[in-house]
């Protein structure tokens, strides 16, 4: 058992090299064992490439080994034909010995089926392993299966004396730099990004990765009536938008504006991001659309700034409780992270 938590944390490690690009998939990592010696790594690395298990298999310098060999894979192998062959049919194939998985994949359309066709062929099946871990990882792709709807991640930055903006909806800058910075990261990690009509009114953000190097998420703005200024920086089709309404649908280059039910709830409006398999949400503002998807519970992860300035006075930070998951200083600034 402690050979196969060790192998196990190292495919885990694996995996995370695929943060944000393997959306709608998820991060999977493989370590193939022969003697107690890695023979070979590998990772699912990006959306339509190769998953995690050819990628390791492929490292193999002498196949014919792979039958005397454990394969340590976090997720269990796909059983199902799609960007790519199953990969429970290529690990028969090469007659791997054992398989041992982090977490039974979900998905209905793998479920189980994965270990069924290995286990058919006589492969030995260990499950289970770390398997909190891989999911706690995998946290986007199990609440997008499970749940039907995008990961989300609440973000603000909030002053000592608990204020998101000033009266005049001002804002700049409550965090520093390098929390700033960290944020750019955070969008590289994440399919889009989503701001309240407000934000998008008064800060005018871009939503794009400046400080950082990766891709620009999607950009998610509503507004109800269209009334928003089409000189926003929002509007500009410099990355795909999509513009939540009440009036209508329309599709152009890099803008979408999709319209929701009069009536709609913010189920259904994240029912329509689910729709276009957007995995995972970071929602940046403003404090009235965060506290509404705190009050009706559809949050995943808040991740908040304190900054070192007093505003005296503005629009109160959101009001938040869930369980604190991580605590850490940024050069003067308080980052907390809070789970559901």
């Amino acid at each position: 058992m402690e050979n196969h938590i060790k192998f196990m944390r190292r495919a885990i490690e694996l995996a995370e090299l695929g943060m944000g690009n393997t959306s709608p998939n998820p991060m999977v990592g493989c370590v193939i064992v022969h003697q107690d010696q890695v023979i070979a790594e590998g990772y699912h690395e990006y959306y339509g490439g190769p998953h995690a298990e050819p990628n390791a298999i492929s490292k193999v310098n002498d196949q014919n080994i792979l039958n005397e060999a454990t394969v340590y894979v976090t997720l269990e192998p796909c059983a199902h034909f799609g960007k790519t062959p199953p990969c429970a049919n290529l690990l028969v194939e090469k007659g791997v010995k054992e398989v041992v998985i982090g977490a039974v994949d979900t998905n209905p359309l793998v479920g189980g089926k994965g270990m069924e066709i290995l286990r058919k062929a006589g492969i030995q099946v260990i499950s289970g392993i770390l398997e909190s871990e891989v999911r706690f990882q995998n946290r986007r792709f199990f609440t997008y299966i499970e749940k039907q709807r995008p990961y989300i991640i609440l973000k603000w930055a909030q002053t000592q004396d608990g204020f998101v903006a000033r009266e005049n909806y001002d804002s700049k800058w409550i965090s520093n730099a390098y929390s700033r910075q960290l944020v750019h990261r955070w969008r590289t990690e994440e399919d889009a990004i989503m701001v309240g009509t407000n934000t998008a009114r008064y800060d005018n953000p871009k939503l794009d990765v400046r400080d950082w190097v990766g891709k620009n998420p999607i950009r998610i703005v509503i507004d109800r009536m269209l009334q928003l200024s089409q000189e926003l920086a929002l509007f500009d089709q410099s990355q795909s938008t999509i513009c939540l309404n009440l009036v209508k649908n329309e599709i152009s280059k890099n803008l979408e504006y999709v319209k929701l039910d009069p009536d709609f709830s913010l189920e259904n409006l994240l029912q329509a991001l689910y729709q276009r398999k957007i995995q995972s949400v970071i929602v940046e503002g403003g404090t009235f659309l965060l506290q509404k998807l705190i009050d009706a519970e559809l949050w995943d992860e808040a991740r908040v700034f304190t900054g070192q300035i007093n505003f005296e006075k503005g629009i109160p930070a959101p009001r938040i409780q869930g369980k604190l998951i991580h605590k850490s200083e940024i050069l003067g600034d308080e980052l907390k992270v809070w789970i559901k």
